[in-house]
Parts: structure tokens; sequence; C-alpha cells
């Protein structure tokens, strides 16, 4: 069994029950925050930038449960702490206990000189999960849904920042999902979203709107 367990604004964890995938730990801060960054488990922790709202409690959390970080080699020099990392880089995958880890592109600023931003394709428990991360709709979404059968697309709805609702709508077209998952929506005022409005819009996949500090098992 895969559950997705939501943390607030952008931060899930994805576990098979053997190994648990923690993605974007901003926990500190976040008003959203139904888990504190001293309490939540991971193995891994996969980062798609480093604005705070993403990368947030990951160093600490990393030294704490002896998680391995992965992202984009630029971000991932965290101050020498002791903390294993896998620096990797679009378009590339990593094979793991789990399953695999691809990294591909987002449309979006870094928060830091010389990285970029990123989405990522998780295969674990059975099921291709796709996160994209902080992004844009692009066109080349088409690409990644066609390099892999989406089980579920996570995609940000907040606006502003990300994708809209009509945006995420047509990046779940383009990505042939057949389930989406909104989330990066409600945290602040500016990013403020009526989720009801994408599962309107969203014609060939089923929409689960799930709330900060619950669980979904992904079927």
């Amino acid at each position: 069994m895969l559950t997705y367990n939501y943390y607030g604004h952008a931060c899930f964890q994805l576990d098979d029950g053997t190994t648990k995938i923690l993605v974007d730990p901003f926990l500190t801060g976040n008003p959203q925050a139904s888990i504190s960054e001293k309490d939540v488990k991971a193995d891994y922790i996969l980062i798609t930038h480093a604005h705070g709202d993403h990368i947030g409690d990951a160093p600490n959390i990393a030294v704490r449960t002896n998680a391995t970080v992965v992202g984009i080699p630029e971000i991932m020099d965290f101050g020498g702490q002791r903390v294993k990392t896998i620096g990797m880089n679009l378009g590339g995958t990593i094979k793991t206990e789990f399953g695999f880890v691809r990294m591909v592109p987002a449309l979006h600023s870094s928060g830091i000189g010389g990285g970029v931003a990123c989405g990522y394709v998780i295969g674990v428990g059975g099921k291709i999960i796709y996160f994209a991360g902080d992004t844009a709709l692009f066109s080349d979404m088409k690409l990644i849904g066609e390099r892999d059968k989406i089980d579920y697309a996570i995609l940000p709805i907040g606006g502003h920042y990300t994708m809209d609702p009509i945006d995420a709508a047509k990046a779940a077209a383009f990505l042939d999902a057949a389930n989406v998952i909104p989330l990066h929506y409600d945290t602040w005022d500016i990013i403020k979203q009526d989720a009801q409005d994408l599962v309107k819009l969203v014609e060939f996949a089923k929409v689960h709107i799930v709330k900060p500090g619950q669980s979904l098992e992904l079927k």
C-alpha cells in the first residue's frame, strides 16, 4: 500500500510501508504545517528548489533521520552539516531500493545562483507519481506523460507564483494523468484558491482534494 501524507503547502510524504519519501519539507514557519520538523520521518528527502518554502527544514530533518537528500547539485551544500546527498540534474534518473526518481524540468526561479527548479517523477509502491514542483504550465509536460504513465499528478494551483487551477487542469490533460492532487494553495492570501475550481475543470482524471494533516491511499 502506498500512502500520500500531506503536511501542508508543498510538503508531503510518500510511504510504501518500507520507505518514507519526504518532499519539500517546509514545516517551521508554515502556517499550514500539520507536523513539526522534529516529528516528521524520512528515508529520502527530495527538494525541488531552494526557496525557503520548499527547502525549509531539509538539513535538520536529514541530520536527525539520516535521510538521503536529493536535488540539484547547487543546493546540496548544507553549511558543513553531515548530510547524505545525491546531486542530480534534469533528465537524470537514480535507481533506489523503492524504485526510481527522475528529475524533470519546472519553469520557476531557483532560489539560488546557478541552480534550476525541477519536478520529479517517482516510481514507488507500484505507482508512478509526478510532482511538478513550483512551475508554470509548459507544453513539454506532454513528454513527461509520454515517457511514463502517470498514476498521480501532484500539481500546484495557487497562482501568482505557479499555475492556477485553469493551467493545472491543462497540465493534467498534457500529462494524461489518471489522478490529480492539488497543493501549494491557501497557505497565504496571495495564493488563495478554491480547489473545487480544479475539480470542475479537469475532464479526464479524478481530482483528490487532500487537506493538511490528511492522508490518501494511492490505489
